[in-house]
């Protein structure tokens, strides 16, 4: 066998024993995830206070106890909180699968990139414009179970509110709530409620919701509901009012929508110019959109444009994003 061999299987090997050992070191053990469990439903857990903890405490509930993060998610999970970020957009895949899925769109970008013989400039960009594609469907899922979530807040504080009316514990409007309505608002009533069943108290549960969910109307619910369990008052009323208070909001807000409609589509068109000019030079005469990526002055103007680009995008986005 030869020495060449040797030392690539050597190679190998102690790559692979490496890689095994950082992934024993960052998974966790399942005996300390079955202890966070039955601590929590025990009730001999100390109650959290920060957001950390509170998501703690979700995860404990929600995951099974053979689920151990791997090595991917670990490492990922130093740089943001993905693990939230799928689980606001509700879909059935982990930080592994989405890393992979990346992966092999990026791997598929560069390889339609050769088989469409473009310039090696441009294909770095191809390929990590496909490798962004599962992260951006992940974002517009997230945004619109939100969004889908705020147009059912307002029936479903209408629905609790007449649960409350007719004798019904705020628990039992939860569970009334969660079966009558749809997702994602009835799924996620309904976790506050099983939480509940749980032994997890209705703050905490609260709490847990609006940091999986969130949107401004839903912390005035939760921020109501903790004040009149502290206080007292007539919580029927107040969810009406906050009903009715956010069904005037989605009709001032649709006013401006209507309102600014002209300049976001004046936006969205000086975006997409330059892109699809870009594309159209390059079509027709590559050599002569080649030089800049090539020419040091053209790499400079490129880097500029692109900087201009973005600049103009925030500046049109800030005119006619107006909150309400």
């Amino acid at each position: 066998m030869s020495p060449i061999l040797l030392v690539a299987i050597a190679a190998f090997v102690g790559v692979t024993a490496l890689v095994g050992g950082l992934a024993l070191l960052l998974r966790d053990h399942p005996g300390s995830r079955i202890e966070d469990r039955l601590d929590l439903l025990t009730g001999s857990a100390n109650p959290a206070s920060t957001k950390e903890g509170l998501l703690k405490q979700a995860s404990v509930l929600a995951e099974p106890l053979d689920a151990m993060p791997g090595l991917f998610e670990t490492l990922l999970s130093r740089f943001g909180n993905v693990g939230l970020l799928l689980q606001q957009a509700d879909v059935s895949i982990s930080m592994s699968q989405l890393g992979i899925l990346c992966g092999l769109m990026g791997a598929g970008g560069a390889v339609l990139g050769v088989v469409l013989k473009m310039h090696m400039a441009v294909l770095p960009v191809v390929a990590g414009g496909m490798a962004t594609l599962p992260f951006l469907w992940v974002l517009w899922r997230r945004r619109q179970r939100l969004k889908q979530f705020a147009v059912q807040l307002p029936d479903a504080l209408d629905m609790l509110g007449r649960a409350l009316r007719a004798g019904q514990s705020l628990g039992a409007g939860f569970n009334l709530v969660a079966n009558e309505m749809s997702a994602p608002l009835g799924k996620e009533f309904g976790r506050v409620f099983e939480e509940q069943n749980l032994g997890v108290s209705l703050d905490e549960s609260l709490a847990n919701l609006t940091t999986r969910i969130p949107n401004l109307d839903l912390k005035f619910f939760a921020t109501a509901v903790i004040l009149q369990r502290q206080t007292g008052g007539d919580l029927a009323e107040i969810l009406d009012k906050i009903s009715g208070l956010i069904r005037e909001r989605f009709q001032i807000w649709g006013q401006i929508q209507a309102l600014t409609g002209e300049g976001r589509l004046s936006g969205v068109v000086l975006m997409a110019l330059p892109v699809v000019l870009f594309l159209a030079v390059y079509k027709l005469n590559p050599d002569y959109i080649m030089v800049l990526f090539t020419d040091p002055m053209g790499k400079k103007m490129l880097a500029v444009a692109i900087f201009l680009q973005v600049l103009g995008a925030l500046a049109i986005r800030k005119i006619v994003n107006i909150k309400v």
